[in-house]
């Protein structure tokens, strides 16, 4: 089973249920593998005692353009619609932040000018703490590319879902990022807190699952008195509520120290094993 946490917004405590979600199944004697998918800025780990296992780089095609063999035709500036490439006069400019790697400008060249050169984007970290797998990725710094290392993090969990309870962090909001790191889901878990930006996003997130055809549901975090602002939506949209994390300076201390509360509160860690059981009976997988 795979299961993403995604948010509408920063800072609702997306990655604080992640983490607790996956430590509460993992004490419990489940096969549980945390993705860190928020590769822009990727936290989960700091919350966990790592040992790394393995590290490889994460590599996109961008094009080198040979120009002894160029005409100067313009076809491939023409074809790029991420403007990166320019040519000016006798010159090709490659812009190659720009670059998506689609490979399109060397297939259109009619003189076979261009070929293409991997560039480093991002890495991916994989280890354990403790039961618990962990895999991780981040993008290089300066880079605008963060599908393809999520693409590259996900490589393999076809074929681990039947063994391992998935547990994905998604990035914040409903970009490219995000859409990436819930494919291939079998359930959506928000996150959300009892604000008015807060609605805000979460009817954007909200959106995009439903657009995805994802069964979902929704925690509210550092719930309180405002409550019925998240809870009368929710109500109207038919989104089941699994659970409130009240808004404590208990837990905002406990997360300030990278300590996940699960971990020294019993309570939450029921908690979060109750969140589970209700996703495994509302799942449209078969094989739960």
């Amino acid at each position: 089973m795979i299961i993403t946490v995604l948010s509408g917004k920063g800072g609702t405590g997306k990655t604080t249920v992640a983490v607790n979600l996956a430590l509460s199944l993992a004490e419990e004697g489940h096969r549980v593998l945390l993705l860190d998918a928020d590769v822009e800025e990727p936290n989960a780990g700091l919350y966990l005692d790592l040992v790394v296992e393995e590290t490889f780089s994460v590599d996109v095609l961008m094009p080198k353009v040979d120009e002894s063999l160029c005409t100067y035709c313009g076809k491939c500036a023409e074809f790029c619609q991420f403007n990166a490439l320019a040519v000016i006069g006798e010159h090709v400019l490659v812009f190659s932040e720009l670059c998506h790697g689609c490979g399109g400008c060397s297939l259109v060249c009619p003189v076979e000018a261009i070929r293409e050169v991997p560039r480093l984007v991002g890495t991916i970290e994989k280890g354990r703490a403790g039961s618990l797998k962990f895999w991780s990725g981040r993008m290089k710094v300066g880079e605008a590319l963060a599908v393809p290392v999520t693409r590259k993090l996900k490589e393999g969990l076809a074929e681990l879902k039947d063994e391992f309870i998935v547990i994905i962090d998604a990035p914040p909001g409903s970009s490219c990022p995000v859409v990436e790191a819930v494919r291939g889901s079998d359930y959506a878990l928000l996150v959300t807190e009892p604000t008015p930006f807060g609605k805000h996003d979460f009817e954007i997130a909200l959106g995009l699952v439903r657009d995805m055809e994802f069964p979902h549901g929704v925690i509210i975090n550092r719930s309180g008195d405002d409550d019925k602002l998240i809870e009368d939506y929710c109500r109207e949209q038919d989104v089941p509520v699994l659970l409130k994390i009240p808004f404590s300076p208990r837990l905002a201390a406990l997360g300030a120290r990278g300590i996940p509360f699960s971990k020294v509160i019993p309570y939450w860690r029921d908690k979060f094993r109750q969140v589970y059981r209700k996703i495994k009976e509302s799942c449209r997988c078969a094989s739960w």
